[in-house]
């Protein structure tokens, strides 16, 4: 990696000369991250949300499958429908997190636009919310998305209705957002509410989603691999996201392990054997074999490694790259991975 002073900092770039957080990323205010199931969208969200706090910012992260997974990634009791503190982030600041319910969102809808009120209860007793978001699916990520929009414009000291001062409350929000199989048809409310609406509050606020969505306020970053599948995936979801006119982010490559061997290196087991008594070792035939075998698969996975990094650079996206952490992701894990991103360049422009 190389650095470069920037007008608005120092820049990182990878070795191909590509920077991997510009400008940009670091002035968006919604961060979408995606990937696919398995990939670690969920923890490095969490360490984004931490990284971009960092030096007395103040970040959320939101999530809005159900999973309560913020709470088991920063050892917390489940979150309610309410932003609350869940870390401090590094050099100071702190990250939010919110698990946005939709039949919570519908009753505030309700009550914000149509001052329904203890009715909006009796809505939700009687079933009538659930059979609204069944009959229509594609209100479900309607309300889901609005509520993160209302998230990002949020001011400080605004009340419900909009009212109060025009500065953030969030420097930045980090969205949680569905695997990449349904994360573009989950942002792309624009089809969903030509159905379900003409005219109206919700209609408004849709429109206002679209807005934030297909602006330069939003990127969307994806959660990546360095296997055939994954990979593949994520190619396909860059596609879709240029189609669907969404604004790219990052490719962020996760559990990437180091290279021991050159991958063009085969070691055969007289040379094997030569060289570890040349240092001293005296191993058993079996032991050799095993050592052996591990050599190979070594060699054999950075091979594979090497050919799927050179389809992901096709995606013309800034990368960057996060190691298997040894010891699996504890909220310890979370701030090295947060640093980790740091390091790479990530910031938020205040």
């Amino acid at each position: 990696m190389s650095t470069q002073r920037q007008s608005g900092g120092v820049g990182l770039f990878d070795e191909a000369g590509v920077e991997r957080w510009p400008d940009a990323l670091a002035g968006a205010r919604l961060h979408v991250v995606t990937g696919k199931g398995g990939t670690g969208k969920s923890t490095l969200a969490a360490a984004l949300a931490l990284a971009l706090a960092a030096g007395g910012g103040r970040t959320l992260l939101v999530e809005v499958e159900g999973r309560q997974g913020i709470a088991q990634l920063f050892d917390t009791p489940p979150l309610p429908y309410a932003e609350q503190r869940i870390a401090v982030a590094p050099d100071g600041g702190e990250v939010r997190g919110l698990a946005v319910d939709a039949e919570e969102a519908l009753l505030e809808y309700l009550e914000m636009f149509y001052n329904l009120g203890l009715a909006g209860r009796t809505l939700r007793r009687m079933g009538a919310v659930e059979f609204a978001t069944t009959l229509a699916p594609g209100l479900r990520d309607v309300l889901l998305t609005g509520k993160v929009k209302e998230c990002v414009g949020r001011t400080v000291g605004e009340d419900r209705r909009g009212r109060g001062s025009r500065q953030p409350l969030y420097d930045a929000v980090v969205l949680d957002a569905p695997p990449t199989g349904r994360v573009v048809k989950f942002l792309d409310v624009t089809k969903a509410m030509g159905t379900l609406a003409r005219t109206g509050p919700i209609r408004s606020q849709s429109e206002g989603v679209v807005a934030l969505l297909h602006s330069p306020q939003t990127v969307v970053h994806v959660v990546s691999q360095l296997e055939d599948l994954p990979v593949q995936e994520t190619l396909d979801t860059v596609a879709e996201l240029a189609e669907a006119n969404l604004p790219p982010g990052a490719v962020m490559v996760n559990r990437v392990r180091p290279a021991r061997l050159p991958v063009a290196d085969r070691v055969d087991e007289g040379g094997l054997r030569a060289g570890l008594e040349a240092a001293g070792l005296f191993l058993k035939d079996d032991e050799v074999g095993g050592l052996l075998t591990e050599v190979s698969e070594h060699t054999d996975r950075l091979a594979v490694e090497s050919g799927v990094r050179s389809r992901l650079d096709a995606a013309g996206m800034p990368q960057i790259e996060l190691p298997e952490l040894a010891d699996g992701v504890d909220l310890g894990g979370l701030y090295e991975l947060a640093e980790l991103l740091r390091e790479q360049g990530v910031r938020h422009d205040r």
